[in-house]
């Protein structure tokens, strides 16, 4: 700062000292919280605007191989991982494609999975045989097509054929139910459960205390309902093996490709390429164009990183309580995607 001394002869220099109201700067402090909350909220809501009718566009497509500029198209339809929500949705949503598209002479379902819910498998088994029906699919399992696996391999139908690779296990027919025991443990630890319910069945599959005669032959009806269901599914689309023939295979066991195909549970031991070529054959077309569907990742899951299950840790508890029926092979109580992809 100059100093009066340093000012020219006849100069007045005026200063003006400025005071900050503090009723001003709470001011333009609740502006800047208030514009960010704004943003914050606005952007909460886009993300879950594109989420919820993300859910409604058609999956999407990309090359695989084959004649580029072709227009007859063999589309593969890929699942991995364990068979449950969300994935069940998206690919029932590229079955839906397949059928739909005039383009779409022939599909290959591309298996990579240990199987998973019930009701998931059996929904994924009814879209695939009303595809079947109308154009000619194929199967090609990779490193496992196990319990559901392989039965949403039967939705190819009897003139389907089915590929495996050398390393491939298949089979694990059957069902299961988890649960926990851990009844001994609470009484180690004085913890008394009390429900208050309507019924007898009402906490039936508790883990805090052991099943009653009745309860075992509940459930044991409703594993027979589901296991006869996995059988006959398999009787009616793979001609070579009888009903009797089936249950004999039905001890729960993993096959490899070999054993599957001796079995006639298979037809071919080949990769998906080879389904492909089957499939030209099959069409009589001398090319085509292999795409491969796929189901794009939401914005809220690609921001995230990850899909949220369900909206809060008690839901979280609550949904791991819910019996499950499973045509899954694996000891696990709750089995998580070992190989969950988009697709």
């Amino acid at each position: 700062m100059a100093r009066t001394t340093d000012l020219p002869p006849g100069t007045q220099r005026i200063v003006v000292e400025t005071r900050s109201s503090s009723g001003t700067k709470w001011l333009a402090s609740l502006l800047v919280i208030a514009l960010l909350g704004s943003l914050a909220w606005n952007g909460i809501q886009y993300f879950r605007n594109r989420d919820y009718y993300g859910r409604l566009s058609a999956p999407a497509e990309q090359f695989h191989s084959g004649a580029a500029k072709a227009t007859a198209r063999i589309a593969l339809i890929r699942l991995s991982g364990t068979i449950s929500p969300p994935y069940t949705e998206r690919l029932l949503k590229q079955i839906e494609k397949a059928h739909d598209d005039e383009d779409v002479k022939g599909a290959i379902l591309v298996i990579d999975s240990p199987g998973g819910l019930v009701a998931d498998s059996h929904q994924i088994y009814r879209e695939l045989k009303l595809l079947s029906a109308d154009k000619p699919m194929f199967v090609a399992m990779k490193r496992i097509a196990a319990s559901g696996g392989y039965y949403i391999a039967m939705g190819a139908g009897t003139e389907g054929k089915i590929f495996a690779e050398p390393t491939t296990w298949t089979g694990s027919i059957g069902v299961i139910i988890p649960r926990y025991n851990v009844s001994e443990l609470a009484r180690q630890y004085k913890v008394k459960v009390e429900p208050l319910t309507t019924g007898p069945y009402k906490d039936t599959m508790s883990p805090f205390r052991d099943l009653t005669e009745p309860e075992r032959e509940l459930w044991g009806e409703i594993i027979d309902d589901a296991f006869d269901r996995f059988v006959d599914v398999i009787h009616k689309n793979r001609e070579p093996l009888s009903r009797e023939q089936t249950i004999e295979l039905a001890t729960g066991q993993i096959y490899t490709a070999n054993q599957a195909k001796e079995n006639g549970m298979i037809d071919e031991i080949g990769y998906v390429e080879d389904a492909i070529e089957a499939m030209k054959l099959e069409l009589n077309l001398s090319e085509a164009r292999v795409v491969t569907y796929y189901s794009p990742p939401t914005i809220l899951e690609t921001v995230t990183g990850f899909k949220l299950q369900s909206p809060d840790p008690l839901s979280t508890v609550m949904d791991a309580s819910v019996p499950r029926a499973m045509y899954l092979f694996s000891w696990k109580p709750i089995a998580a995607p070992y190989d969950q992809e988009t697709n």
